[in-house]
């Protein structure tokens, strides 16, 4: 397996530097990558200084170590076993992927911002997050979304896009965490809602409440370890109770069932 070289990436307006051990990782974020530059942008660094050069302009640094990864492996195989699940031998090349997504999903709380469970299409330049249990068909029902809309729906996320709370309101971003799939695009729109997805027969979407909309919230984001950071999600999602449009969607797989939810949450 190759070592991993250092590089940077942009996630939700801020800069991340990745020093990892394999090579995987900077592949799975190649979407994602920016060039390594001093406050002054004329002045270009290379990854290999970056001990050297404290001025470097980056947000979160984050350092992957053999600990990080057998942590990963413990937890793919405690939850493998709950779930009754064969245990999967993941290399530790893959487990890397989701020891630096762990590491970013604790930090962005402090920034205003937190990763979701769910699919995240902008049609319009506005963006509807689809959020359920796993295997409900959120992807299923994006897919249908991009095939009715064609080129008039960006795919932001299908799997674990960031919600950022900024004073014009709430954003949703791409990230490198996308999914079976891999289908996501390096592009952020204004949220302009948030939907539980649930399955039925017919196709019907009300708005509901806040309160109603919770639970599902704090099942589907991101719940960091640290204290602090939870904190900061919890206060995140009670910003999003106050701003945000949220609906509940059943429906099953049809043309039918898009032109409901979108017809439902579009703004005029």
């Amino acid at each position: 397996m190759k070592e991993g070289r250092s590089f940077t990436i942009q996630l939700a307006e801020k800069r991340i530097h990745i020093r990892p051990l394999y090579a995987m990782i900077k592949e799975y974020c190649k979407e994602y990558i920016i060039s390594d530059i001093y406050a002054n942008p004329e002045e270009i660094i290379s990854c290999k200084n970056y001990e050297k050069n404290k001025s470097f302009p980056v947000n979160l640094d984050v350092q992957i170590t053999p600990q990080d990864i057998d942590y990963e492996r413990i937890r793919s195989d405690r939850q493998a076993e709950m779930t009754g699940q064969k245990m999967a031998a993941y290399s530790d090349a893959y487990l890397e992927t989701l020891a630096v997504y762990r590491k970013i999903a604790e930090w962005m709380p402090m920034q205003d911002t937190v990763l979701f469970h769910g699919s995240v299409i902008a049609v319009d330049g506005k963006a509807y997050l689809f959020t359920a249990k796993s295997g409900t068909g959120k992807s299923t029902h994006t897919r249908l979304w991009r095939e009715y809309f064609g080129n008039r729906a960006v795919m932001i996320n299908d799997d674990k896009p960031l919600v950022k709370i900024t004073q014009d309101g709430a954003y949703a971003y791409g990230t490198p965490w996308d999914g079976k799939h891999r289908l996501s695009t390096n592009a952020h729109a204004p949220l302009a809602g948030i939907c539980i997805l649930r399955r039925g027969r017919e196709n019907v979407i009300r708005q509901i409440t806040a309160h109603e909309a919770y639970p599902m919230l704090m099942q589907q984001s991101y719940r960091p370890m640290d204290t602090k950071a939870l904190t900061a999600t919890m206060r995140i999602l009670d910003q999003l109770k106050g701003i945000m449009n949220f609906y509940e969607l059943h429906c099953n797989i049809s043309k039918e069932a898009v032109e409901v939810a979108y017809n439902g949450m579009k703004s005029d």
